[in-house]
């Protein structure tokens, strides 16, 4: 008589065929999204007082003339005073995250100074920014405007106490003997409001031709006089005619003076004297190859702007 058999029951838990091409799928893609957070660089927000031609998208955040950045969002902030951008930085661009960065929307801009941004007429707004030295920061203040050029931290800065600013603006030409030496920094209205100060920086290898009896003129604009003997038109440099400069001379006396100490105010005349022309004094200058890359730092622009 024959032994009926059993059939045997299996524990181990098996999935069906149809299952494991969905499950590599899904495990093939998780790993993509954990790989494409990883090379994510940080989110910043940044709020502006207008973000007109601001897109999501399309806008770009450039640093040095490359593309490190996408703006993602734009939307009012819930105050209405403005609006908020939200900006995905690259991973390699991660230290621009930093607290005192300044951000600024790049528009068209044509004036005394000069002509910055009319690239932007044909690919539409972008997002600048200068690097800051603080912690790491995902929230920012951006500005109204392109902010003021950078002046190295060698030289020396100065103030000039006028009447008028005239046509001097950022960035304006400071000569002498109608070489560029400098630059104009920024202005603001006298305490009293009686005048201007404009704050001036020269360039390490020329501090020593500004002693403590050096004096200043406005050397920009255009000039035309005319008298009994005939008419004189001011003489001054193209870049000076169109974005105003200042212009100084020291007197050939002797001994010469010491050199003037960073922050010093000198007063600023409207024009240059007939002898201040002639003045030519033999002043040693340093090589501008042979100085310091790394000398001490100028004053901070607040604390001689400051009201």
């Amino acid at each position: 008589m024959s032994t009926a058999l059993h059939p045997k029951v299996s524990q181990t838990p098996t999935i069906p065929l149809v299952w494991i091409v969905p499950l590599i799928a899904l495990g093939i893609g998780g790993w993509m999204l954990v790989r494409a957070l990883a090379e994510r660089g940080p989110e910043v927000t940044i709020d502006f007082t207008d973000g007109s031609g601001v897109e999501a998208d399309r806008t770009v955040l450039e640093y040095k003339g490359v593309a490190v950045g996408t703006v993602k969002a734009v939307h009012l902030r819930p105050d209405l005073g403005g609006v908020r951008v939200k900006l995905q930085i690259e991973k390699d661009a991660a230290a621009l995250a930093r607290g005192g960065a300044k951000f600024w929307i790049v528009h068209p801009e044509i004036g005394l100074s000069g002509v910055r941004g009319l690239d932007t007429l044909l690919t539409g707004a972008r997002l600048n920014v200068r690097p800051g030295d603080g912690p790491p920061t995902r929230e920012f203040q951006g500005l109204d405007k392109t902010p003021p050029p950078e002046t190295p931290p060698s030289g020396r800065t100065f103030m000039l106490a006028g009447k008028l600013l005239g046509s001097l603006t950022t960035g304006a030409p400071v000569f002498y003997r109608e070489f560029k030496v400098g630059e104009v920094e920024t202005s603001r209205l006298a305490d009293d409001s009686a005048g201007v100060l404009i704050r001036i920086h020269v360039e390490a290898a020329y501090c020593d031709l500004v002693r403590t009896n050096t004096q200043f003129w406005n050397s920009g604009g255009f000039s035309f006089k005319v008298s009994l003997l005939g008419a004189t038109l001011k003489d001054t440099s193209l870049e000076s005619l169109i974005s105003g400069g200042v212009a100084f001379a020291t007197p050939d006396t002797a001994p010469l003076p010491p050199p003037a100490a960073d922050g010093v105010v000198f007063p600023l005349a409207a024009e240059a004297k007939k002898e201040w022309m002639e003045w030519a004094p033999k002043i040693p200058i340093q090589s501008p190859e042979s100085i310091s890359k790394a000398p001490a730092p100028p004053a901070p622009l607040s604390a001689l702007m400051k009201p």
